[in-house]
């Protein structure tokens, strides 16, 4: 008997992602790989365009376990991954981004791990931030290993880094998946499960590297705000957050969003 569960990798890519980054991506959780997976889940939010086609068509022949998801129509991630989940095989499922990195070692270590470790809902690592096109490091996002820091952690901010998350897919299931929220809808479902006590970890190495960079500055003022306050009123719901809770952290967003582009560039440095 194998030290290691099979598992599936859940992806999604719509017509806006380069086909360089997927193509990038792929390679990482394919070729690269020390553990390779079980299966791909590549759900297509939409109709996408010829690059990107031609990217999931080159690594459909070399990939045997690769299974393509097709919406009619872009859906938003929430909705993608939700339907992509179904179709993954394996109870452990992987969650990959189409724009970032897998380090080597991800899979070995996360699958071993979590094979291990059958109380442990949800496994994050540390992620390792790049500028978009994957040169120049900017900086790490830390985020809490023990479960106990992971819930006074999520208090304030999201404590698993979702491109880093390897998850069980019956407890997903369980709790109806992804809300459906435009955006953050990981940190939602982290929200859900930690209020139902699943139990939560975090490797302390750096296992994945995500892309950052002026787009994700700029996305960050009022619309963004919206959507930050919609997910805590939803935490504070559910009993995540106090009421105290809700008041604090939506007076800082409300200051952070609404601060000019080189003062949340400073805050998001110190506070990833």
């Amino acid at each position: 008997m194998s030290d290691t569960e099979n598992f599936s990798v859940l992806m999604s890519v719509y017509n806006k992602e380069s086909s360089i980054n997927l193509r990038q991506a792929l390679n990482s959780i394919w070729m690269d790989q020390h553990l390779r997976p079980d299966q791909i889940v590549l759900v297509k939010d939409g109709m996408l365009g010829d690059e990107l086609n031609d990217v999931i068509i080159y690594f459909s022949k070399i990939i045997p376990c690769l299974d393509v998801v097709s919406l009619p129509s872009n859906m938003g991630l929430a909705y993608a991954l939700n339907e992509g989940l179904k179709c993954c095989k394996y109870q452990l499922v992987a969650r990959m981004d189409s724009d970032d990195i897998s380090l080597p070692t991800r899979f070995a270590e996360q699958i071993a791990y979590m094979s291990s470790n059958k109380n442990i809902a949800v496994l994050g690592s540390q992620v390792d931030e790049y500028d978009m096109l994957m040169e120049n490091k900017v900086g790490t996002r830390v985020v809490p290993i023990k479960h106990e820091d992971i819930v006074r952690f999520a208090k304030r901010r999201n404590p698993i880094s979702h491109p880093s998350a390897v998850f069980r897919k019956e407890i997903i299931l369980s709790v109806g998946g992804y809300p459906l929220f435009e955006r953050a809808q990981d940190f939602a479902l982290w929200s859900i499960m930690l209020t139902r006590g699943h139990m939560f970890h975090n490797s302390p190495r750096v296992l994945v590297n995500m892309r950052t960079g002026d787009g994700m500055m700029n996305r960050r003022g009022y619309e963004y705000l919206k959507n930050e306050l919609r997910l805590l009123n939803f935490q504070k719901e559910i009993g995540l957050l106090s009421y105290f809770d809700f008041i604090c952290n939506a007076m800082t967003k409300c200051i952070v969003r609404l601060a000019p582009k080189r003062i949340k560039k400073l805050l998001y440095s110190k506070f990833r």
